[in-house]
């Protein structure tokens, strides 16, 4: 992908504020995880894995967000 350097400097400032989260996360999947059996896997296991990876995505974009300025549209005269 091919950013400006703007976009790259927010794409860093992005990247150090989500590595946190990610990692936290990361870590209590990987123990989710480790604690299921082979049979356990798949199912509630699945929905508890998309639940924290959507959570994530929730993350990166309020953070996304926050750091961008904020302003609305100006009506038309």
């Amino acid at each position: 992908m091919d950013l400006t350097p703007e976009q790259q400097a927010e794409a860093q400032r992005l990247y150090d504020a989500l590595q946190g989260a990610f990692l936290d996360e990361a870590r209590r999947l990987a123990e989710l995880l480790a604690s299921k059996p082979d049979a356990q896997l798949l199912g509630r296991t699945e929905f508890e894995v998309r639940d924290a990876v959507h959570k994530l995505g929730a993350t990166a974009l309020q953070t996304a967000l926050q750091g961008r300025k904020k302003g609305g549209t100006r009506a038309r005269a």
